[in-house]
C-alpha cells in the first residue's frame, strides 16, 4: 500500500466548492476501520460513526448557508491530553481520567473553522517520552516498519496522520513531542512559539513551557492550521501577544546554523549522518549559506529538562496521583517525576540561573546565523531495543530538540529522507520566538528540492488479536497487582462496565483486597471494568496465577459483546460485602480511605 496522504488544503477547498463533508467522513470512518487491523493502539477513544457524521452534516450545511470555512470538513484527532467537551481525557491514564465540560481553546477554534473530529489518540503517558511506547494502551509503531518505534509523546497522532487516517493531528510538544514522530513518519511537524497558540486545556507536562502543536502531510495543511490557532487567548495565563513585526527572512543568503563537525552526534547511525548531509546540501541549493557553529550552549540547556528543576514542573502537574496511587503510572514515567518530589527551591533557582546563563552564551549563534539547521534526532531505535535501556535510548532522541522551549524558540520539523530499513529521517528548521511564519517560508525552499511524495509502502502488518481480559478489582491501572499486566505488555482496550446483570463484592480478609463479581442475571447492576488484550502466551501464565476463589470466566459487557475476566466460586462470598451500590472496585477503596 502506497501513501497517498490526505491534504488538508484539497478537502477545505473541496467542501467549499459543493463537495459533501459527510462523504469525506465516510470514506475516513472506513480508512480507520481498516487500519484498525494493524495498529488499534493509534487511538484511546474514538467517537462513533454517528457523531462523526453528524459534524459533517453541521459542517455541510453552515457550507451551504454561505459560511467561509478555512477547515471545512476537514478530519483531525486530538491527543488525549488535550480536552474536548464531554469526553474523557486521560493523558493516557485511565486512574488520572477526567471528562471536561468544555473543549480547549485550540480544539473550540478548529471546529469553529469546520474541521471534525475522529477521536482521541495514544501518547507517552503525561507526555513524558519521545519514543510513543510508555503507554497502557499499547505502542503505535512506526508506518514503514513497525519493528520501530514511533517517535512520541505525540505517537497516536502522528500515526494517524502518516497512516491517512486524519488531514492532520494536534499533538503537543514540550521537548520535541511534535517533531520526533514527524521525523520517523515523514511528516511536517510545527511546534509553534510559546503562547502562539493557547494552552488552556491542556494537561500540563511542564506548564512553563509546554506548547500544542501540530502534524500535517504537509506545510501548506500546517500553515492553515496555524492560521486559524495562532491568537491571544485571554483564558490563558501563558498566552503571548505576537510582535507587530514577527522576525523575517529571505533564502536568498540565509544563514544557516548547522553543528561543528564533532557537534554532529548520531550515535553510531550513519545513514542519519550521510541523510543530514545531503539535507545541508539541498539548503545550499535553494540558496542558503551553511555557518559552522559551537552548539555547546544549547547541548548544556537541554540537560537542564530532565537533570534540573524542570523535572518538579512535571511532578508538579500530576503530584496529588503520585502521592496517592504511585502505582497507576507507568514505571519509567513514575521514575522520572518522582525525582521532582526532592527538587529544592534552592535547586530550582539555580537551574533558573544556568538557562540565562547558557541563553547568553547561545546569543553567539544568533549573531553569526539567522536560524539552526539541525537534524531532528540522531537516530532511531527499535522497539524490542528501547526496553532494555528504555531512559538512556529516549534522551538520545531529545539531542537536538530538548533545548527549543527552554530557550524560547520557535521549530518546524521536516522531511529528510529514508533509512534502508524504511525508517524517516528529517530535520528542523529554528529560528527566534515568533519567526513561525518565516520558518514556514523558508522550508517550502528546501522541499522545492526534495519531493515529499517519495515514501516507501506503509507497513501493513497485521496486528496480532490476542485475548481480551476484563478485569474488576487489583488488576485495574493503579491497583496492586496491575503489574501483573503491564509485566505481560498487556494493552488496555477500553475503561467500560459490565451489562447490568452483576454483583461485586469485597471478599473477606483478602491481601491485597481483593472484589468477587458475581453474575445475577435481574436485579444485577453495570459494574466498572477495564478491558486488556493479551497474546495468547500471556493470558496463560496470567491465568495460571489467578488464586482461588477467583478464576478466569466470561463476563458480558455493557454493549452486549463477551470477553473472559474475573468471577468468583460460590465460597468468594463467605463474610464478603455486598459494595454493588458502589459502582465500582475504585469507589469501594475510595470509601476505605475516606
Amino acid at each position: 500500500m502506497s501513501v497517498t496522504r490526505l491534504s488538508v488544503e484539497a478537502i477545505a477547498n473541496a467542501v467549499g466548492a459543493g463537495a459533501r463533508a459527510v462523504d469525506v467522513a465516510r470514506t475516513v470512518l472506513e480508512a480507520v476501520a481498516e487500519y484498525d487491523l494493524i495498529q488499534p493502539q493509534v487511538w484511546t477513544l474514538r467517537l462513533p460513526a454517528a457523531a462523526v457524521l453528524a459534524q459533517a452534516e453541521v459542517v455541510d450545511a453552515r457550507i451551504a448557508a454561505g459560511e467561509v470555512l478555512p477547515l471545512a470538513g476537514v478530519p483531525f484527532a486530538v491527543k488525549d491530553n488535550i480536552d474536548v467537551g464531554a469526553l474523557p481525557t486521560s493523558a493516557a491514564c485511565p486512574a488520572f481520567a477526567y471528562t471536561p465540560a468544555r473543549s480547549a481553546t485550540v480544539v473550540e477554534r478548529l471546529v469553529a473553522a469546520g474541521a471534525v473530529l475522529i477521536g482521541k489518540t495514544n501518547l507517552d503517558q503525561f507526555a513524558t517520552g519521545l519514543v510513543g511506547a510508555r503507554s497502557p494502551y499499547g505502542a503505535p509503531r512506526c508506518v514503514f516498519n513497525q519493528a520501530f518505534v514511533s517517535g512520541g509523546s505525540s505517537s497516536g497522532s502522528a500515526v494517524a496522520v502518516a497512516a491517512s487516517l486524519v488531514a492532520f493531528a494536534l499533538g503537543t510538544d514540550t521537548a520535541g513531542s511534535g517533531r520526533v514522530p514527524a521525523a520517523f513518519n515523514h511528516l511536517v511537524g510545527l511546534k509553534p512559539s510559546k503562547g502562539r497558540w493557547s494552552t488552556r486545556g491542556l494537561v500540563p507536562a511542564c506548564r512553563s513551557l509546554d506548547c500544542i502543536s501540530v502534524f500535517a502531510a504537509d506545510l501548506a495543511g500546517a500553515a492553515v492550521v496555524d492560521q486559524v490557532l495562532a491568537a491571544f487567548d485571554p483564558e490563558d495565563d501563558y498566552s503571548r501577544r505576537a510582535p507587530a513585526t514577527p522576525p523575517a527572512f529571505s533564502m536568498d543568503g540565509l544563514r544557516f546554523a548547522i553543528p561543528l563537525p564533532d557537534q554532529r552526534l548520531f550515535f553510531g547511525d550513519g545513514e542519519s549522518e550521510a541523510l543530514y548531509a545531503a539535507a545541508i546540501k539541498r539548503m545550499q541549493a535553494a540558496g542558503g549559506v551553511a555557518v559552522e557553529v559551537d552548539i555547546a550552549p544549547l547541548l548544556d540547556a537541554a540537560k537542564l529538562l530532565y537533570s534540573g528543576p524542570w523535572v518538579a514542573e512535571r511532578t508538579a502537574a500530576i503530584e496529588p496521583l503520585l502521592r496517592t496511587t504511585p502505582s497507576a503510572i507507568e514505571p519509567t514515567v513514575r521514575a522520572i517525576v518522582q525525582g521532582g518530589l526532592a527538587t529544592t527551591g534552592v535547586e530550582t533557582f539555580r537551574g533558573l540561573y544556568a538557562l540565562e546563563g547558557y541563553r547568553r552564551a547561545a546569543e553567539a549563534i544568533w549573531a553569526a546565523a539567522d536560524i539552526l539547521f539541525l537534524p531532528t534526532t540522531p537516530t532511531i531505535y527499535r522497539l524490542k531495543d528501547l526496553k532494555a535501556e528504555p531512559l538512556a535510548l529516549n534522551a538520545n532522541l531529545g539531542l537536538y530538540t530538548n533545548f527549543v522551549n527552554l530557550l524560547d524558540l520557535s521549530a518546524l520539523a521536516v522531511p529528510a529522507g529514508f533509512r534502508a530499513d524504511a525508517t524517516g529521517f528529517g530535520v528542523t528548521l529554528i529560528g527566534p520566538a515568533f519567526a513561525d511564519r518565516a520558518l514556514l517560508d523558508l522550508a517550502a525552499s528546501y522541499l522545492e528540492t526534495f519531493p515529499m511524495t517519495e515514501t516507501p509502502p506503509l507497513d501493513l502488518t497485521p496486528h496480532k488479536p490476542g485475548i481480551k481480559l476484563a478485569v474488576v478489582g487489583a488488576h485495574l491501572g493503579g491497583m496492586p497487582l496491575h503489574w501483573q499486566l503491564t509485566s505481560r505488555e498487556a494493552r488496555l482496550v477500553t475503561a467500560t462496565k459490565t451489562a447490568p446483570a452483576y454483583k461485586l463484592y469485597a471478599i473477606a480478609n483478602s491481601t491485597p483486597p481483593k472484589p468477587a463479581l458475581v453474575h445475577v442475571g435481574e436485579g444485577g447492576a453495570a459494574i466498572l471494568v477495564e478491558v486488556y488484550e493479551l497474546d495468547v502466551e500471556a493470558f496463560g501464565s496470567f491465568t495460571a496465577e489467578v488464586p482461588a476463589p477467583l478464576a478466569i470466566g466470561t463476563v458480558t459487557l455493557e454493549d452486549g459483546t463477551s470477553v473472559k475476566g474475573f468471577v468468583a466460586e460460590p465460597r468468594a462470598l463467605d463474610g464478603a460485602t455486598d459494595i454493588t451500590a458502589l459502582g465500582g472496585w475504585r469507589a469501594y477503596i475510595a470509601s476505605l480511605q475516606a
